[in-house]
């Protein structure tokens, strides 16, 4: 038993080295092959037209370049080479007949009988050596048919003139006492009908193209329209003329879209309702405990009441602003700069410094009252932990870019994530002495994405800390 267990690890193991060394050495052609995988999606494009374009044209070009290959070597070439075999076969007979058989002084009947029977031009001339040869193309059908026909069936001295932009080819031949010199159509020599097919394979696959093109763009605009619907709705603008179209797939896809954006808008109808009712009841309370204390004498008792009233009516108002976002408010082109100079206006009434410099016309649609509580809560926060802050916008690219710097302690660079959560507040960064519900830039934040931006926080050239606010213009 014991000898068995061990010739079964024994076997296992030297498997498993035998595994091992067929693995070396495939890792060139495993690294290889991820090596080109990435390359290919750096160079494919990154759109679905662009790339259904491509499923569709690429098979469309190797089916054709392979038709063509094949035609060239097989078709083209042989019916060529049969043609030119035949012209061959008919000088070698004018050669033979001059050879073998006597004829007039002049080899007129000769001459005759190419020009009639065989519709070739022929003369027969002195003695003379051959022209030097001419250079010739790399690919030339004819020039290497004939030539080697010539030297087959013939097998004497020739020369050969093809290249010329001439109808007709010239050829001459070295006989024992004179020089053969032909001429023939350059039709006959090799398939000059083959340039057909090519033009209707072309054509044909280039009105195949345009087809799939005009139905591949009628398929692929119905995902365009959802994408443009989703994130439109994404940044809270209404995509009320949207609707399912396309093939059956992205007509699933667009109902299911517009059955999610109909439950998102039911669920934050009724969250709104809630937070109504609750902010009223709330308030109501508040307002009577204010009453309340106002009848009590100034005690320091009172006062710390009266602190507490205000503190909670503030959370209640954060809480609120937090939960209920943007609401149902409408999208509307709206001017930041002024949205701007009145934040700096609202700092300075409260005595805080703040400087806003503004590059360009800056009127992008927003939703103003959200994008005022969301600039309002950054120009706060940094006014409460510095004493210099400055303000600048601008449009960068199609991004609409609003940084506000202080000269505050600012955040570690290892707390900013935290920094952003609800009910967060970084007690060790900041002044604990500072009231506040920790929603501040959590606010901010829900507000720009809300918009389809983002929030960032860096570090300030001022030496505190730099929101960065990014949203689309």
């Amino acid at each position: 038993m014991a000898e068995k267990e061990t010739f079964t690890f024994l076997r296992h193991f030297h498997m498993g080295d035998h595994l091992k060394s067929l693995a070396v050495p495939l890792k060139p052609f495993v690294h290889g092959y991820r090596f080109l995988s990435r390359l290919m999606y750096r160079i494919m494009p990154k759109g679905l037209f662009t790339r259904t374009f491509l499923i569709i044209l690429a098979p469309i070009v190797i089916l054709q370049s392979v038709l063509v290959f094949v035609f060239m070597e097989r078709h083209y070439q042989l019916v060529s080479r049969r043609m030119s075999e035949a012209v061959v076969r008919e000088i070698a007979a004018v050669v033979f007949v001059l050879e073998n058989y006597p004829q007039d002084e002049d080899n007129r009947k000769v001459e005759e009988l190419a020009s009639r029977a065989l519709g070739m031009s022929m003369t027969v001339m002195p003695l003379e050596p051959l022209p030097p040869p001419t250079p010739k193309p790399f690919f030339d059908v004819i020039d290497q048919e004939l030539s080697l026909a010539i030297s087959q069936r013939i097998g004497k001295p020739f020369w050969i003139d093809t290249v010329g932009r001439s109808r007709f080819v010239e050829i001459r031949i070295q006989l024992t006492d004179s020089i053969l010199k032909i001429f023939t159509r350059r039709s006959q020599t090799y398939a000059s009908n083959s340039h057909i097919f090519l033009v209707w394979m072309f054509s044909t696959s280039l009105v195949l193209v345009i087809v799939a093109l005009l139905f591949l763009r009628n398929q692929i605009r119905p995902i365009i329209r959802l994408a443009n619907a989703a994130e439109s709705f994404g940044r809270g603008r209404p995509a009320a003329d949207f609707r399912a179209s396309g093939a059956r797939e992205v007509r699933r896809a667009s109902l299911a879209f517009i059955d999610m954006r109909r439950r998102i808008e039911r669920q934050i109808e009724q969250r709104t309702t809630m937070l109504a009712g609750v902010s009223h009841d709330l308030r109501t309370i508040l307002t009577r405990l204010r009453l309340q204390l106002a009848f009590l004498d100034e005690t320091p008792e009172s006062d710390a009441m009266r602190k507490d009233v205000d503190e909670m009516s503030h959370m209640l108002e954060d809480y609120l602003a937090f939960a209920s976002g943007d609401g149902d408010e409408e999208v509307q082109t709206t001017d930041m700069a002024l949205l701007l100079e009145e934040l700096e206006e609202e700092a300075e009434i409260s005595g805080h410094s703040v400087t806003t410099r503004i590059e360009g016309p800056l009127d992008v649609e927003v939703r103003r009252i959200s994008m005022k509580r969301c600039l309002a809560n950054l120009v706060t926060n940094a006014c409460k932990y510095g004493t210099q802050v400055e303000i600048s916008a601008g449009i960068e690219g199609k991004w609409l870019v609003i940084t506000i710097d202080d000269d505050g302690p600012g955040i570690p660079e290892d707390q900013r994530d935290m920094a952003f959560r609800a009910f967060h507040r970084l007690d060790l960064a900041r002044n604990q002495d500072q009231t506040g519900s920790g929603l501040g830039l959590a606010i901010a934040r829900d507000i720009a994405r809300g918009h389809g931006g983002e929030l960032y926080l860096e570090d300030s050239p001022l030496g505190g800390l730099r929101t960065r606010l990014r949203v689309p213009a």
